[in-house]
């Protein structure tokens, strides 16, 4: 038993803010900053009134039309978001009920931009099992609503969106391999170390990045994640169809094409559409490339994702 790709659907809320928007609206940047460091050039911001799972019901709409499934013969639901509607209940329970189904195992995974391929990890685990046979795994991130609009540092990096899978047993090979990791000992590089404590905000709401440290170790660790996973399927590198990495920052993804002997064609690059849309990337990046064609049925695909944790993690997959 395998599990298998049915489906895949995206959503982006709005229209895209160019970097040179941002820089009309009193942040202190230019697009020739942002694009020489980062390779983005415009962004999704998700209006006051749009939730996450907001966002992740349209990309759940499209994942499911693509795989020709109802959202009732879904038995497992996994939203990967580090923005959640409320602290409880999960933003999948609040998905489960906009997609109409009702007893759906539903819930939420935290591995920040890492969260859509451990969510995979788990859902291809449940299917493998024997104990589910149809998983909706999404990725879901409003990250504008924790951003400090002041540092410029990492206001103009992020953006909002969502990307969803639906997963399926197959007796045909779908999910090869899977490996995940995380460093606890690395919290500290990137996070949001407010809390809500007595109905108070309790140290500081808004997203915090050592940019250098962060970048020092994603070059580092998404290659090495994605060799290991080649490892487990036993196929080299150059056995790659597709590598989708985690859409952070062009010379994060340049630097991982490098590392693996890839040529930089076989990347999927959607970061300077939409820019850092934290666990929203990488399925986002899939739709992408699976809707324009590039990737095709058979193709092997590689997911690889880097995440505040730090957590990280990659997939091989038969599409």
């Amino acid at each position: 038993m395998y599990a298998r790709i049915a489906g895949v659907g995206a959503y982006l809320p709005g229209s895209p803010v160019s970097n040179d928007e941002l820089a009309r609206r009193g942040i202190a940047t230019t697009d020739e900053w942002i694009v020489s460091r980062t390779g983005i050039r415009a962004r999704h911001l998700a209006e006051d009134a749009c939730a996450t799972s907001d966002l992740a019901f349209e990309a759940s709409r499209r994942a499911l039309e693509s795989a020709g499934m109802a959202a009732s013969g879904l038995d497992l639901i996994i939203v990967a978001t580090t923005t959640p509607d409320f602290i409880f209940p999960s933003t999948a329970c609040l998905l489960q009920e906009k997609l109409g189904n009702t007893g759906a195992m539903a819930f939420d995974m935290q591995a920040v931009c890492g969260g859509f391929v451990y969510a995979l990890c788990v859902a291809e685990k449940f299917i493998r099992s024997g104990s589910h046979k149809a998983a909706l795994v999404v990725g879901a991130e409003v990250v504008s609503r924790i951003l400090d609009w002041r540092d410029r540092a990492t206001c103009v990096l992020f953006g909002d969106g969502a990307g969803a899978v639906v997963l399926a047993a197959s007796d045909a090979p779908g999910i090869i391999a899977t490996v995940a990791r995380a460093d606890g000992s690395q919290h500290g590089i990137l996070s949001v170390a407010g809390q809500v404590r007595g109905g108070r905000v309790r140290g500081d709401p808004f997203l915090r990045m050592d940019g250098q440290a962060v970048f020092k170790f994603a070059v580092r660790v998404l290659s090495e994640i994605a060799h290991e996973c080649c490892a487990r399927a036993g196929i080299p590198p150059s056995g790659i169809d597709w590598l989708i990495p985690h859409q952070a920052n062009i010379r994060i993804i340049e630097s991982t094409v490098k590392k693996l002997k890839l040529p930089m064609d076989k990347a999927v690059v959607t970061v300077d559409r939409h820019g850092n849309t934290s666990a929203a990337s990488i399925p986002l990046a899939l739709d992408a490339a699976a809707r324009d064609g590039r990737i095709q049925r058979g193709h092997k695909v590689m997911l690889a994702g880097v995440g505040a944790g730090i957590t990280w993690g990659a997939v091989l997959l038969q599409f």
